[in-house]
């Protein structure tokens, strides 16, 4: 049996205790795998360690425990292998959209000269509806332009894994459904593996392959994989159509309004 593209074992953070106390667990003895092509959603209340899993994948962050294997290499440190987008679009203020997209194809690819990564760069910013915007500096660009350079920045340097951390929850919902729409056309067409934190329900049902669900901290864990058994062509406006879509829907808010503190985390 061939072992997942992402594996992680026994990932645990603590935060040392004031004046010498004991240390404060956020979470503890995470463990799930994820194959390749796979798009992952994770949900849970403020404060379980969402982000801080994230970061760690990201290889910006260190656990106090436990390891991530990511095609067979340790992860130990950042990457580019790893594109990540956050929820603030962190793009360099002095740099138009295509040179924000362009200073990571040059350190994705330091032999490529001037006009192909030019070319590579706008190729991805087209693909998020911004040919018209190539030369705009952030300060002209809206909220959701802005992060969907972000996206073509991470997505330009073609990384083995996708990281997303609430990359839409600042967007006004027009924008963040056709974001979505967006997104989910360049993961299909890169088949890209993604591991996403939303707080957005409709989003990681829209989204996701698999949802993990964490139990609320201190000592969180996964405490639940929910499969997404709808056909991957769904959309946003097909979704509520779907006869699975209310069952899913419907469990996934359960958890989170009655079962998020009390669930025991049952194997990934």
């Amino acid at each position: 049996m061939s072992r997942p593209f992402l594996e992680v074992h026994g990932l645990a953070k603590h935060y040392a205790g004031r004046d010498g106390g004991p240390s404060a667990p956020v979470f503890e003895n995470v463990g799930f795998g994820i194959e390749r092509g796979e798009f992952i959603c994770v949900i849970g209340h403020s404060g379980c360690g969402k982000t801080t899993i994230l970061n760690i994948l990201a290889g910006i962050d260190t656990p106090s425990a436990g390891t991530i294997i990511m095609d067979g290499r340790e992860v130990d440190g950042p990457s580019l292998e790893r594109g990540v987008v956050f929820q603030a679009h962190a793009l360099l203020p002095w740099m138009t959209a295509l040179q924000n997209v362009e200073f990571g194809v040059r350190s994705r690819w330091p032999a490529y000269g001037p006009r192909k990564v030019r070319e590579h760069s706008a190729r991805y910013l087209e693909m998020v509806g911004l040919a018209h915007a190539l030369d705009r500096k952030p300060a002209e660009l809206s909220g959701g332009m802005k992060q969907r350079v972000g996206i073509a920045r991470a997505f330009a340097i073609q990384p083995k894994m996708l990281l997303l951390d609430e990359p839409f929850g600042a967007l006004d919902a027009l924008t963040r459904g056709t974001i979505q729409d967006e997104l989910l056309a360049i993961v299909r067409k890169t088949a890209q593996t993604v591991f996403m934190i939303t707080h957005d329900v409709d989003e990681a049902i829209l989204l996701a392959d698999r949802i993990l669900l964490m139990s609320t901290g201190p000592h969180a864990r996964i405490a639940e994989t929910v499969a997404v058994d709808l056909p991957r062509s769904r959309t946003r406006a097909s979704l509520h159509h779907e006869a699975r879509y209310y069952d899913i829907r419907n469990h996934l808010v359960d958890f989170l309004v009655d079962k998020a503190a009390k669930k025991e985390a049952a194997p990934s």
